[in-house]
């Protein structure tokens, strides 16, 4: 019973925050006794929120089209079917646009391995789909393999449906075939420390920026008095205090200042930050060039580069995200339509290389001008000009016979094997 829930159940159905769903984890030990949820990683690590970001917005620049087979060599993109309409507009009514959805969807998976779409009637009656944050929803049931029905837990109370209300996208987990395990998970360990030498900088600013260390006092100095004492330490707090940043401290009666600590230079703090945004990349299958961290990138490579994160790096991916939506939302909208309607993101437009190399390949690969005057002009928003809507064909591209004017093969090599004389000099064609 596919798209039952109305517009005012989903509204009803309020988020109630730290959640923690039905035993996987959600959040990330960072001290002792010190715990962040994965979306507080996202929102606090610029690693963890580059990579993320950087998948899902290419994703969902791509476009997402709705296609029929015609046959088994040809197809067509159909705009009108039903899928087609609910992907370009998940929830009439709403903001909620095609790419708003996909890079909720992808940025939602990469934090949990898993997203969650419900399906419901919007307020106009027409079918919708809306996303369903990881954190109010689990799936509930014996059965190992597949849920019995989905829980979604709000601040007034929890509502359970059908698995059929839900498009349910999930990776792999060792333990749990219904659900996926989060990447960063497997990178606690590194956004841990991640998130450590941040508040260790954090508070070296609040301190002034000062380095670390002790003062030393010579053992014939005088006795200090409780005022002397006092007023030292008043001082030197001021001092030390980001208020007084640029300051001299005093030093009474041959003290003598030690350093000591780690300063940001012996922790090696740029590199580790570095390491830690390739260790990210890493996880999410992303080479680090891609955003920023490689000073020997060229031209020539990023363009490589770009061949391999749509074709090695985010294609299966991809491929998942398309069959999830054919065998769970496909059937709904057309119960008919398994045999001939599939769904497929538009790589060509990433994939492409400059316009001079698509130019070239292309008249290679038909053997002559591809393009009318019209078409060119259109390029540049011109109006069409008469009779510019035919193909110009060189003079020395032609079908069927010489590709060159200059060629001097003979016209009829037929008539002058049939005289016995040798061939002599091949005139020119017309037009050369």
């Amino acid at each position: 019973m596919p798209f039952a829930l109305t517009a005012g159940v989903i509204d009803r159905v309020r988020p109630a925050q730290y959640t923690l769903g039905y035993g996987l984890p959600t959040y990330v030990q960072v001290g002792p006794e010190q715990y962040r949820t994965y979306e507080h990683m996202w929102k606090t690590q610029p690693a963890l929120r580059t990579v993320i970001e950087f998948v899902a917005r290419n994703i969902a620049q791509l476009g997402l089209d709705v296609f029929e087979r015609t046959s088994d060599t040809d197809r067509k993109k159909v705009r009108e079917h039903p899928l087609s309409k609910l992907l370009n507009n998940p929830w009439p009514g709403s903001k909620w646009t095609k790419y708003r959805l996909i890079n909720w969807t992808v940025q939602e998976y990469s934090i949990f391995n898993s997203a969650f779409w419900i399906k419901g009637k919007a307020p106009d009656g027409t079918n919708g789909v809306l996303p369903m944050p990881r954190r109010y929803i689990e799936p509930v049931g014996d059965n190992l393999f597949y849920p019995d029905f989905y829980r979604i837990t709000g601040t007034k109370g929890t509502k359970d449906i059908a698995p059929d209300q839900v498009v349910h996208f999930f990776g792999y987990n060792p333990d749990d075939p219904r659900e996926g395990w989060s990447p960063i998970e497997t990178l606690r360990l590194i956004l841990a420390e991640e998130y450590a030498a941040t508040e260790y900088r954090a508070q070296m600013w609040r301190n002034g920026a000062r380095i670390s260390g002790y003062i030393t006092r010579p053992e014939k100095a005088p006795r200090w008095s409780d005022t002397a004492r006092n007023r030292f330490k008043t001082d030197w707090g001021a001092y030390s205090t980001a208020q007084q940043a640029g300051g001299t401290p005093i030093l009474e009666d041959g003290m003598s200042w030690h350093e000591g600590g780690i300063t940001p230079k012996d922790a090696q703090y740029i590199e580790a930050r570095q390491l830690s945004r390739e260790e990210v990349a890493s996880a999410y299958h992303v080479d680090p060039s891609m955003i920023g961290l490689s000073k020997n990138a060229t031209q020539s490579s990023l363009g490589e580069l770009r061949q391999m994160l749509y074709a090695d790096a985010l294609g299966p991916l991809l491929e998942m995200l398309q069959q999830d939506i054919e065998l769970q939302l496909l059937p709904d909208v057309d119960p008919g339509g398994a045999e001939k309607i599939y769904v497929e993101f538009n790589l060509r437009a990433k994939m492409q290389g400059s316009f001079e190399a698509q130019a070239a390949a292309i008249s290679a690969s038909v053997g002559g001008p591809w393009m009318t005057r019209n078409e060119g002009r259109a390029l540049y928003n011109l109006s069409d000009l008469p009779e510019a809507d035919e193909l110009i064909t060189p003079l020395n591209v032609v079908e069927g016979g010489l590709a060159s004017p200059r060629d001097t093969a003979p016209d009829n090599p037929s008539n002058e094997e049939s005289n016995g004389q040798p061939p002599g000099p091949k005139p020119l064609r017309s037009g050369s």
